[in-house]
Protein backbone atom coordinates (compact mmCIF):
# COMPACT_ATOMS: atom_id res chain seq x y z
CA UNK A 1 0.00 0.00 0.00
CA UNK A 2 1.32 3.50 -0.95
CA UNK A 3 1.56 6.30 0.86
CA UNK A 4 1.65 9.72 -0.10
CA UNK A 5 3.12 12.55 1.85
CA UNK A 6 1.48 15.78 2.31
CA UNK A 7 2.51 18.71 -0.16
CA UNK A 8 3.71 21.71 2.24
CA UNK A 9 4.69 24.94 1.55
CA UNK A 10 5.76 26.69 -1.79
CA UNK A 11 5.33 23.37 -4.07
CA UNK A 12 1.24 23.32 -2.99
CA UNK A 13 1.14 27.14 -3.81
CA UNK A 14 0.80 28.01 -0.51
CA UNK A 15 2.57 30.23 2.24
CA UNK A 16 1.05 29.71 6.15
CA UNK A 17 -1.91 27.46 4.75
CA UNK A 18 -3.00 30.13 2.70
CA UNK A 19 -3.27 30.24 -1.38
CA UNK A 20 -0.34 32.64 -2.13
CA UNK A 21 -2.67 35.17 -4.13
CA UNK A 22 -4.57 35.75 -0.76
CA UNK A 23 -1.42 38.36 0.39
CA UNK A 24 -1.23 39.81 -2.47
CA UNK A 25 -5.32 40.50 -2.79
CA UNK A 26 -5.05 41.53 1.04
CA UNK A 27 -2.55 44.13 0.78
CA UNK A 28 -3.85 45.44 -2.69
CA UNK A 29 -7.60 45.79 -0.89
CA UNK A 30 -5.78 47.19 2.11
CA UNK A 31 -4.00 49.59 -0.06
CA UNK A 32 -7.44 50.86 -1.57
CA UNK A 33 -9.01 51.08 1.71
CA UNK A 34 -6.22 53.46 2.92
CA UNK A 35 -6.37 55.67 0.25
CA UNK A 36 -10.06 55.64 0.06
CA UNK A 37 -10.88 56.95 3.97
CA UNK A 38 -7.75 58.64 3.98
CA UNK A 39 -8.69 60.99 0.73
CA UNK A 40 -12.39 60.81 2.38
CA UNK A 41 -11.09 62.31 5.40
CA UNK A 42 -8.64 65.29 3.79
CA UNK A 43 -11.36 66.29 0.79
CA UNK A 44 -13.38 68.71 2.66
CA UNK A 45 -10.67 70.11 4.59
CA UNK A 46 -8.49 70.69 1.54
CA UNK A 47 -11.41 72.09 -0.29
CA UNK A 48 -12.32 74.60 2.50
CA UNK A 49 -9.04 75.58 3.81
CA UNK A 50 -7.13 75.52 0.36
CA UNK A 51 -8.95 76.33 -2.37
CA UNK A 52 -11.56 78.07 0.08
CA UNK A 53 -14.79 76.13 -1.33
CA UNK A 54 -17.73 76.86 0.27
CA UNK A 55 -18.82 73.93 2.76
CA UNK A 56 -21.52 73.30 0.66
CA UNK A 57 -19.84 73.57 -2.95
CA UNK A 58 -17.23 71.35 -0.82
CA UNK A 59 -20.26 68.66 0.17
CA UNK A 60 -21.58 68.39 -3.36
CA UNK A 61 -17.32 67.88 -4.59
CA UNK A 62 -17.64 64.74 -1.62
CA UNK A 63 -20.51 63.66 -2.71
CA UNK A 64 -19.75 63.68 -6.07
CA UNK A 65 -16.30 61.58 -4.95
CA UNK A 66 -18.53 59.12 -2.90
CA UNK A 67 -20.62 58.69 -5.91
CA UNK A 68 -18.01 57.90 -9.05
CA UNK A 69 -15.93 55.61 -5.96
CA UNK A 70 -19.04 53.43 -6.33
CA UNK A 71 -20.21 53.73 -10.13
CA UNK A 72 -16.47 53.18 -11.22
CA UNK A 73 -16.29 50.30 -10.49
CA UNK A 74 -19.18 49.01 -12.50
CA UNK A 75 -17.74 50.81 -15.55
CA UNK A 76 -14.17 49.26 -14.82
CA UNK A 77 -15.47 45.67 -14.33
CA UNK A 78 -17.48 46.07 -17.81
CA UNK A 79 -14.36 47.57 -19.47
CA UNK A 80 -12.17 44.68 -17.73
CA UNK A 81 -14.48 42.09 -19.32
CA UNK A 82 -15.24 43.19 -22.64
CA UNK A 83 -11.44 44.57 -23.61
CA UNK A 84 -8.70 44.53 -21.20
CA UNK A 85 -8.91 40.86 -19.46
CA UNK A 86 -8.47 40.75 -15.88
CA UNK A 87 -4.52 40.97 -15.47
CA UNK A 88 -4.72 44.06 -17.51
CA UNK A 89 -6.92 45.21 -15.35
CA UNK A 90 -5.77 45.00 -12.27
CA UNK A 91 -1.95 46.35 -13.77
CA UNK A 92 -4.33 49.42 -15.18
CA UNK A 93 -5.86 50.01 -11.86
CA UNK A 94 -2.69 49.62 -9.80
CA UNK A 95 -1.11 52.19 -12.21
CA UNK A 96 -3.93 54.55 -11.93
CA UNK A 97 -3.78 54.03 -8.00
CA UNK A 98 0.05 54.86 -7.98
CA UNK A 99 -0.02 57.71 -10.48
CA UNK A 100 -2.67 59.70 -8.07
CA UNK A 101 -0.93 59.01 -4.97
CA UNK A 102 2.27 60.44 -6.05
CA UNK A 103 0.29 63.47 -8.33
CA UNK A 104 -1.04 63.87 -4.69
CA UNK A 105 2.23 64.44 -2.93
CA UNK A 106 2.74 67.93 -4.84
CA UNK A 107 1.17 70.79 -3.58
CA UNK A 108 -0.42 73.89 -6.07
CA UNK A 109 -0.31 77.21 -5.07
CA UNK A 110 -3.44 78.09 -2.44
CA UNK A 111 -6.56 80.11 -3.82
CA UNK A 112 -6.68 83.78 -3.47
CA UNK A 113 -9.70 85.91 -1.76
CA UNK A 114 -10.51 88.45 -4.17
CA UNK A 115 -9.07 91.26 -1.89
CA UNK A 116 -5.77 89.19 -1.67
CA UNK A 117 -5.61 89.31 -5.01
CA UNK A 118 -6.79 92.50 -5.06
CA UNK A 119 -3.85 93.62 -3.08
CA UNK A 120 -1.61 91.43 -4.55
CA UNK A 121 -1.43 93.57 -8.34
CA UNK A 122 -0.99 96.90 -6.41
CA UNK A 123 1.80 96.13 -4.17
Amino acid sequence: MATTQPVDGDSAGTFLGHPKGLFVLFFAEMWERFSYYGMRALLIFYLTKHWLFSDSDAGIIYGAYTALVYITPVVGGYLADKYLGQRKAVLFGAVLLTLGHFFMAFEGDPARTATSAHATCHR
